[in-house]
């Protein structure tokens, strides 16, 4: 029921403002679906589920994570986009909503007119890491092998167009080197290769390399996040190395989409800001290196467009396609 201030406020703005009034005061209805375009188990699947738990005590709802792998993101994507605007069908989205747009051909989905960015979650670190024999002993003694023969150094990713691929890519042009591409079908056979020397170098998220790192095996030579990982606290970003203004990580964001109430867009940032002081979340963060992202509606909105003209660019220049 709404009490005077609210009637009031309403009046003044107006029907839409009845309209928005009348939307959040339904919201929500029933329980809130969690698109997760992952199998279960995975990085962004824990973010999710660890999100869930304190967002659904805000919204008196449950959290249900529905995983929805397949091409690329793309199956969850389009279950996102085909269901009703009224918040009740949600998505915990990584860099791949941003990049699928320029890999796929014809473009699966339009970011303007399909999704509306609720709120940022928090990034974790791309790292490149090497085998503890490799002679490439620090990012610039990397960089110059590279530079010395161009095309000879290569660097294994979880595959064409991942978010480590990506990242990859973007500093070579940073660094003006050229690098060959080995892409596998995920991170960890990767990793195995380059520390049986089949690759000389790999490029994934801080976590998987860490249990590597602990027993000696691999060495990292950098970070791709503006600050020093927790779990790596001696290595120096990219960005130290001698290449200012470098970043490129693993980002974690909810959307929903297009044609959401703003009044319900509101309720739902401000109770994701909520759940993102919950310890669970924050542990599930940091134990991968990463970190939390508080932050107005308009950040996320803004990182989305900025990382979809980025990634194309680079997508269109490389020539990189989906596997």
């Amino acid at each position: 029921m709404f009490n005077r201030r609210q009637v009031l406020a309403g009046l003044a703005a107006g029907p839409l403002g009845l309209a928005g009034a009348a939307a959040q005061a339904a919201f929500p209805s029933h329980s809130i679906r969690l698109l997760v375009g992952y199998t279960a188990g995975g990085a962004v699947d824990l973010i999710a589920r660890a999100l869930g738990q304190p967002l659904q005590a805000s919204l008196g709802q449950p959290v249900v994570v529905d995983n929805r792998p397949g091409a690329g993101t793309n199956v969850a994507i389009k279950t996102l986009i085909e269901s009703p605007p009224d918040g009740h069908t949600l998505m915990l989205a990584a860099n791949a909503l941003a990049a699928n747009v320029s890999l796929y051909h014809p473009a699966p989905y339009d970011i303007a007119r399909d999704i509306t960015p609720i709120a940022v979650v928090g990034r974790v670190p791309v790292v490149l890491a090497v085998a503890a024999d490799s002679p490439s002993v620090t990012l610039q003694q990397f960089v110059a092998t590279a530079r010395a023969k161009p095309g000879t150094v290569n660097f294994a990713s979880p595959g064409n167009g991942s978010t480590p691929h990506l990242a990859m890519e973007l500093f070579a042009r940073a660094a003006g080197i050229q690098l060959t591409h080995v892409p596998y079908k995920g991170g960890a056979q990767a990793i195995t290769d380059a520390l049986g020397g089949h690759v000389q170098s790999v490029a994934v998220n801080a976590l998987e390399v860490l249990p590597h790192v602990k027993a000696g095996k691999m060495r990292v030579l950098g970070v791709m996040t503006p600050k020093r990982t927790a779990i790596l606290p001696d290595v120096p970003t990219v960005a130290e190395s001698g290449f200012p203004g470098f970043e490129s990580s693993v980002w974690y964001m909810v959307v929903g989409p297009a044609r959401m109430p703003p009044a319900v867009v509101e309720r739902l940032h401000g109770d994701i800001e909520k759940a993102m002081a919950s310890p669970e979340l924050r542990d599930r963060l940091t134990s991968a290196g990463g970190e939390l992202l508080p932050g107005p509606a308009s950040a996320a909105a803004r990182l989305l467009q900025d990382e979809t003209a980025r990634y194309g660019k680079l997508i269109r220049e490389a020539g990189i396609k989906a596997d």
